[in-house]
């Protein structure tokens, strides 16, 4: 009883949350931040989980200070989503990467992106499911989803929050070779 008024707990703050993002996602945000502080950050809070899941997490890339446009709670959430998924979901493979880039010009942000790649080595998403990823409450596998703590909204959240900062999200799997969601924000 107490898992279950807990899980609908984490229901209802994923609900308001992803209400507050869908009432600002007109409205980007200026504060500039430093992602690669920000990422370690999520890192050294998850690095915990990880560990008692037997998966390293290992960021690559992350050099000097990497200022973007951004609301850093939110960004916090993104971050914390992806690589908590990929703990819990492609967990199996014992490592995942964050790896930070640069690109100097984004075609589809037409200027300078700073990419951030969440990586694991686990079982992998069949492709059919990968176009319904990011619809509120759908699962690949719903069972296995629930004993794991998920609510079927973190990816829909992952998807706004990206929006309203101008961003693109991309998830590119197979399956039996892990998982990569991609996150691509302008620095300007």
């Amino acid at each position: 009883m107490a898992r279950e008024a807990e899980r609908m707990n984490r229901l209802v703050r994923d609900l308001l949350s992803l209400s507050r993002v869908e009432a600002e996602e007109r409205v980007r945000p200026t504060e500039r931040i430093d992602i690669v502080a920000l990422l370690s950050s999520c890192v050294t809070a998850l690095k915990p989980m990880a560990q008692e899941a037997g998966v390293t997490l290992e960021v690559t890339g992350a050099e000097g200070v990497v200022p973007v446009p951004a609301d850093a709670d939110q960004l916090t959430q993104v971050f914390h989503n992806l690589i908590e998924n990929a703990v819990k979901y492609g967990g199996s493979g014992q490592r995942v990467t964050i790896a930070i880039s640069r690109e100097e010009r984004d075609l589809s942000l037409r200027g300078p992106a700073v990419r951030i790649d969440v990586i694991d080595r686990g079982e992998g998403i069949d492709p059919i499911h990968l176009p319904r990823l990011t619809e509120r409450f759908y699962r690949v596998d719903s069972h296995r989803s629930r004993e794991k703590g998920g609510t079927g909204l973190g990816l829909a959240i992952v998807k706004h929050i990206v929006n309203r900062h101008r961003g693109r999200f991309r998830i590119d799997s197979e399956k039996g070779k892990g998982s990569r969601f991609s996150v691509l924000l302008p620095e300007a």
